[in-house]
């Protein structure tokens, strides 16, 4: 099976390709092959069968979705949800009752799929690009499993466009926060990109949204009013509701996603007549939603990994080694990050023990990394895409962190390769590590050094 995964994988990574803006003027980058794609696939029919809950956004919603997954599953529904990016292998992408799809159920939908768009294939129908035929794979995966109650979808990008919005009749829609990102491919005002992202609004269908810039919030509203749709706006979370209980997602923003799930799980009980007995209101929350809140887990989303493998190796110096991760991409969400993280380091036991050390024993120090009073290290690890822009996103990192009192005592940026470099869990690493490119991560050090020496002009970007 193993060797039968790697040659799906392979198949996958051949159908990467570089994106396009889609709009009118390319017909939505081609986006009508993918209703031809749903017809040689026999989906047409499947998902107009499956009750489903779709989101966009900016900012938050994957984890709006997985909120969402979370307390539909804790009130006793079967769910289907899809998300992206995946971390290390793409069938985290595709969670049945909260769990990824087994390779083996993976391998049997995905030859499925590949064969009959593969007997097609042709000059006017070429194979659907990478986004598009996991899309296709997760409808397919949903629809053949006929358990699934409810199927949640995250948009990949923008919306409109978007190759999960071959969706015509979901019971909800959701519009996480909106901010500027994939610029070159959505637009360059928040009103164009709210316009994208409105463009999974459905005749009819209640959408909800979260509090928005006004420019953006005016073109959702001005797009809802055009189809008639009943839009809403949340409020965030109040952490009263929780009844001790604790997000299962850190960091405050993650309020406002909890209260944009509550509100899409709350329409979709009630449209699909499954709220009998549960009363939900400003003052009150079911256990199941409680439960499904405290409950629901993202890797690589404020995500705190420990490892003290380090400090108990033979004849180390080292204390123990922990992990701060977060896959934040913009400059909005780079603050949030630089908030999240902040707070947990002061509210590390370790580090207030050295802060009182501090107080107490001012000028002296101790070994880096280590408990009883002794200095801790911390170091950025850090990596962006060409196509963005450091000098947007590290200083709102720094300068965000040194207001709430935390330094980088280094930073290390890293290139994109990885053991990981193609799709999935058996990718093999760089053959010669030596010949790997570093000319963008050098760039990066010289917005750093630049940040971090107070240079008033940074480097021009290549």
């Amino acid at each position: 099976m193993a060797r039968e995964y790697e040659a799906a994988l392979n198949c996958l990574s051949s159908l990467i390709t570089r994106r396009s803006r889609a709009a009118r003027g390319n017909k939505g980058d081609r986006y009508d092959l993918m209703f031809d794609y749903l017809k040689i696939l026999e989906l047409e029919d499947a998902i107009s069968q499956l009750k489903i809950i779709h989101v966009a956004g900016t900012k938050g919603k994957g984890s709006t979705c997985t909120f969402t997954e979370s307390i539909l599953r804790c009130c006793g529904f079967r769910t289907g949800l899809f998300t992206s990016p995946h971390l290390i292998d793409v069938r985290e992408r595709f969670r049945l009752d909260g769990v990824k799809v087994s390779e083996e159920k993976f391998l049997e939908h995905f030859w499925w799929c590949w064969n009959r768009l593969q007997e097609k294939n042709g000059d006017n129908l070429p194979m659907p690009t990478y986004f598009r035929f996991l899309a296709l794979l997760a409808f397919k995966i949903f629809s053949a499993e006929q358990q699934v109650d409810v199927a949640i979808v995250e948009v990949g990008l923008g919306g409109k466009f978007d190759a999960t919005n071959v969706v015509k009749e979901p019971i909800v829609c959701g519009i996480s926060s909106l901010g500027y990102d994939h610029m070159e491919i959505l637009g360059n005002t928040l009103g164009e990109i709210a316009g994208e992202k409105a463009g999974i609004f459905k005749k009819g269908v209640p959408a909800w949204t979260v509090p928005q810039p006004e420019e953006a919030m005016r073109m959702l509203e001005e797009k809802a009013s055009q189809l008639g749709v009943p839009l809403q706006v949340v409020s965030p979370l109040d952490h009263g509701l929780l009844k001790n209980q604790h997000l299962g997602l850190d960091g405050e923003h993650q309020c406002l996603n909890a209260g944009l799930a509550i509100a899409l799980s709350s329409v979709w009980l009630k449209t699909t007549g499954n709220l009998q007995g549960m009363q939900i209101d400003q003052n009150n929350l079911p256990e199941q939603f409680v439960r499904g809140l405290s409950r629901a887990s993202l890797e690589g989303r404020a995500q705190v990994v420990s490892d003290s493998s380090l400090g108990q190796q033979q004849n180390s110096n080292l204390g123990g080694l922990t992990f701060y991760l977060d896959g934040a991409h913009s400059p909005e969400s780079l603050e949030v990050c630089a908030k999240w993280f902040s707070r947990v380091i002061r509210e590390d036991p370790s580090h207030l023990e050295e802060q009182i050390h501090k107080k107490h024993h001012p000028g002296r120090g101790g070994h880096p990394n280590s408990l009883g009073g002794k200095e801790h290290l911390q170091m950025l690890l850090f990596n962006c895409m060409s196509v963005r822009n450091p000098q947007l996103l590290l200083p709102r990192l720094v300068n965000t962190c040194s207001q709430h009192g935390v330094k980088f005592h280094k930073a290390l940026f890293v290139p994109n390769q990885s053991a990981y470099n193609k799709v999935g869990s058996h990718a093999s690493p760089p053959t010669d590590p030596q010949q790997v490119d570093l000319s963008w991560q050098l760039t990066l050090q010289r917005v750093w050094e630049n940040l971090i020496h107070g240079e008033q002009e940074f480097v021009e970007l290549c």
